[in-house]
Order: structure tokens, then sequence, then C-alpha cells
């Protein structure tokens, strides 16, 4: 069954999609309102995968073959590397994603160590390479490709590392790269490769346009996501005098430890005071964590307007900056995005 789409289209072909952050935005995002980015027209996918490479034992092994195997279920949220770009000055190309290239799903699949161990891998292999069956001509680049992208080794066989072939217990869509595709969780989302295709051992780093051209930041190929939260509620016109303040938290390495919240009259000067949300009990490791927060608003006035903004900090210290980083390309941009509403007596 296709998913009822409700997403805000960024472009249709090659379709990318937004998902629409608001008060109704849940703990797991439904497949049709869970962000879709890609890069290529949609492929016809294969039903099976081929492991080669620095391999002992490369083999193929089909759909079937692969839902047979020992199944794993984790909540994960995924995000695209470029989510925020829209935000940075000066302008940078790409998608110009605002907040909405994230969602949280629940994929079902087998470990990908399962499958790399089957094949016997070289132990000089130092890096696993996963291809698409998309493909296609990159702007910039003259020729076509198809999509693909690397992962060290000892992240490959991580055990929380899928080859996924179920989204929210249904079939994973074909926008969401079904009938399979690779699940990195804690990874931004170029990792996670859809319409798997070909995975192959590697005795050196892959060099290929997607790991060392796009996805990067001076020269470094990108990995886990930055910490970022994001006001989800309210996000235009509210009653007093206690407006409640939600939304979602997250972080590629490391659980978000506490989210951060002020609300102050809009334009005002000084030094934002920041106060602690209460947060949502912790669904997974790997997804999103609600937060609220109320802030009682004294009336000069039958309405006003208020800014209020979020950010996170993670178990390891990281903080959400105040200020963008810029980079040519606009990756990782998870600078706080203040949101002014409009709240009345």
């Amino acid at each position: 069954m296709v998913p009822e789409r409700n997403l805000l289209v960024l472009s249709e072909e090659p379709l990318n999609a937004e998902t629409r952050l608001g008060e109704r935005t849940g703990t797991i995002t439904p497949a049709g309102s869970h962000y879709v980015r890609t890069h290529f027209p949609m492929p016809r996918a294969p039903r099976e995968i081929t492991v080669d490479g620095a391999a002992g034992r490369p083999m193929s092994i089909t759909f079937d073959e692969i839902r047979a195997l020992p199944a794993t279920t984790l909540a994960v949220t995924l995000e695209c590397a470029g989510n925020g770009r829209r935000y940075l000055d000066p302008k940078v190309p790409g998608e110009q994603w605002g907040l909405g290239a994230v969602g949280t799903a629940e994929w079902t699949g087998t470990p990908l160590r399962v499958l790399l161990e089957r094949a016997a891998p070289d132990p000089k292999a130092v890096e696993v390479l996963f291809r698409g069956a998309d493909q296609g001509m990159p702007k910039d680049l003259g020729r076509n490709i198809a999509y693909e992208r690397a992962l060290p080794v000892a992240e490959a066989i991580r055990d929380d590392v899928l080859v996924a072939y179920l989204m929210n217990g249904e079939p994973i869509p074909p926008e969401h790269g079904g009938p399979l595709r690779l699940v990195v969780p804690g990874w931004y989302g170029m990792a996670s490769v859809k319409w798997l295709a070909r995975i192959t051992f590697l005795r050196e780093p892959f060099v290929g346009f997607y790991q060392t051209d796009r996805y990067v930041i001076d020269g470094q190929p990108l990995r886990e996501i930055a910490p970022r939260a994001v006001i989800t509620f309210p996000t235009s016109e509210v009653a007093g005098p206690v407006v409640e303040i939600g939304g979602y938290a997250w972080s590629g390495g490391n659980q978000i430890r506490s989210v951060q919240v002020y609300g102050k009259p809009a334009g005002a000067g000084g030094e934002p005071h920041w106060r602690e949300a209460e947060l949502a009990p912790i669904v997974s490791r790997y997804a999103w964590r609600g937060f609220v927060h109320r802030v009682l608003v004294e009336f000069p006035q039958k309405w006003f307007e208020l800014d209020v903004a979020a950010r996170a900090i993670d178990a390891a210290g990281n903080t959400q900056p105040l200020e963008a980083r810029w980079n040519a390309l606009g990756y990782a941009n998870n600078a706080v995005q203040p949101v002014r509403i409009r709240v009345s007596s």
C-alpha cells in the first residue's frame, strides 16, 4: 500500500521533501510524512544484494533469505546533512532545506554484520562500500554514477547497523529505499544507502563522488549527526498567559542530556535567559526526544510577539551553537533557529 503523502515538497523529480514539523508531529513519523532525500530518479530496485570485493566467500543474498535471518527493530532518527541549509548566509548551493529534513521511524531488518560475516571478509579490508540501484549524472560531474557511500569496517560491523526491509512495521515504500536499504543509526542520512544493491569490501579508502566531493566539510567525510533541538509548537499564534513550548531534540553520537529554552519579547536586547525544559522518556538511543517548557507571559497589551528558541546539549557536553558555522556546501548547520510567535491574552 502506498502511504498517503503529507510533505513539504522541494522537488518532485527527483523527490526531495521535508517532514511537516508542527503540533501534531509524533515521536514516530508515518512513512508518508517522513522526509525524503533522493539524488537521481527512483530506480527499479533489486530484490537481492551482491557481496564481493576483498572477501573469501563472495555471494548474493535474496530478499527472502534476508527476511529469514534474525531481525532487530530500532527507532532511529534520520536527518539529511543539508538540514538547515536555507538559513546560511551567504547562500550556498544544494537543496534549500528548512528544518524538516528529519524524521523518526521504526526500522526492522537484519544486522549488517550477519551478512558481512557470511562473506568472510579479508582481514586487510578497511572499508565497506555500499551501492544503491539509483544512478544518474550530478550537475557538476559530467558522467553517470551510482549513489555510493562507504563505512569504516569497525562501523559497519556495529550490531545496530541494519539491512532493513520494514518501516514502521510495513514494507519499506520505494521512496524510502525499499525493498532493502541500509540504516546507520546516529549518522547523517547519506550513510543509510537506499535501494541497496551491492556491498563491497575495500582494502583502500573509497574516493567516490559522494564520499570525497559531497557530504564533506573541509575534506573530511561527514559522520555523526550534530545535536539539534527544533520547536514544533507553537508556530504562529497562541493564547496566554501560559505559553507551552515544545518540540524534539536529537544527537547522533550521544544521547540528549538536556534541552534549554528561552522566551523573550520580540526585538528585546540582552542575553537570553535559558531555562531547562522537561524531557520525555527515551524511546531509543538513536531516536529524537520530546521536550516541553512552559513560560508565564505578563501582558502589557492584548497581544504581543514573543521570540522563543531551544538548544540541545548531549551527554558529551556538545551544545547546539547560537551562530551558524558556514561551509561551502551547507552541511551540518545545526545553529539555533528562534521562532517568533504572537501571544494573545
